[in-house]
């Protein structure tokens, strides 16, 4: 999840067709079109998708609002109608990955919304995602960002079953569980594309920040994040030996084993995070300050390996995400605390790769 505000919302109409730096093909690749939705009026932050196949269409993900008329307008572009649009679906509920759907499900009047059962009941009524986003935002930054979050016809939202498969012309799309960001998260394969959608499980790779080594980031914003649930996610991905990746944050991919290993790498790294601030005595404000300037000096260390120590856009593009990914960490610790307290067991547990647990704690969240 990524919160961006920069007093505009990028309400223009038309669309932004890109594929990410880096990536050799076409913006159309394999009946897959990469939308840059300008999600809080940046270039290269969240991106959208329109797969098309035998005259059948889908769209994965639909960042806010302000994004939907950018969608229809590249579905236009490339000959196609609302009516031909047969699912909408997203990754998890998070506002900017799908705060559009109610808008953009009215407009596409054949179409059914696919999302995980935790999810579905949220697309229908956002009120609690709503208030949750105002009260830390507060009503004009909220307008800025995500416009009216309107919900979804209940009649026409359809809860996925892990590895359920829906047929989109002569391919297949594939739904799997990758929790580790948000409980309610999956991915979806596409045998057209051998790709996978992967949301915000497979990292975030902006473009602008490409230099010259790769930098892509795990996040772990809150308040679901579990660092042994997101490694399982990572090989659930990997394991079905993708050609490419569609990162929501932002855009295509084929360098699927890199990024892998540099996710588990960092992944790993926020496990040994939680343990050892765990094991310390700090609580709330203080917590929250430990974890997000060990994960800042994590960051330092990550742009000066791509080449970005004196870039100023590292810290308009990425900043907001290093305060984000610090407070998650602290979220888990205070969630594993909870849990801990809950059965009696006052002795922190270590959870990193050395000594799993499974999950770190309690599975109810905000998309719950």
């Amino acid at each position: 999840m990524r919160f961006i505000f920069t007093g505009g919302a990028g309400r223009a109409m038309a669309p932004s067709l890109t594929s990410s730096a880096g990536e050799a093909e076409d913006a159309v690749m394999h009946g897959v079109l990469t939308i840059d939705a300008h999600y809080g009026g940046h270039e290269g932050s969240a991106a959208v998708y329109l797969i098309q196949d035998a005259g059948e269409v889908a769209f994965v993900e639909t960042n806010t609002t302000y994004a939907v008329p950018r969608m229809l307008a590249a579905l236009e572009q490339r000959g196609r109608r609302p009516e031909d649009v047969r699912y909408i679906a997203i990754t998890h509920v998070h506002l900017d990955h799908a705060g559009g759907a109610g808008p953009l499900l009215r407009a596409c009047p054949r179409a059914t919304l696919l999302a995980h059962p935790r999810a579905a009941k949220h697309v229908v009524d956002p009120s609690r995602l709503v208030a949750a986003a105002k009260a830390v935002y507060g009503p004009e930054k909220f307008e800025a960002l995500y416009g009216r979050v309107e919900g979804a016809s209940a009649d026409r939202v359809r809860a996925v079953r892990d590895d359920e498969t829906f047929a989109l012309g002569r391919r297949h799309l594939r739904f799997f569980e990758t929790r580790g960001h948000a409980n309610h998260h999956v991915c979806i394969h596409d045998d057209g594309s051998n790709g996978v959608f992967t949301g915000d499980s497979f990292g975030l790779c902006y473009p602008h920040l490409q230099r010259e080594r790769r930098l892509v980031f795990p996040t772990s914003a809150p308040s679901d994040f579990d660092a042994e649930a997101a490694l399982q996610s990572v090989d659930r991905i990997t394991g079905l030996s993708p050609d490419r990746v569609f990162l929501t944050h932002f855009g295509p991919r084929t360098d699927v084993d890199a990024i892998a290993r540099r996710l588990r790498t960092q992944l790993e790294g926020y496990a040994k995070l939680v343990d050892t601030a765990d094991a310390s005595s700090r609580t709330g404000d203080e917590l929250a300050s430990f974890c997000v300037a060990r994960v800042g000096a994590e960051f330092e260390q990550w742009f000066a390996e791509a080449g970005l120590t004196a870039d100023p856009r590292r810290d308009v593009i990425a900043g907001l995400d290093v305060e984000l990914n610090g407070l998650g960490i602290a979220a888990a610790v205070e969630k594993r605390r909870y849990k801990r307290s809950v059965a009696g067991d006052p002795t922190p547990a270590a959870t990193g790769p050395s000594g799993r647990s499974g999950g770190a704690f309690p599975r109810e969240q905000n998309g719950s």
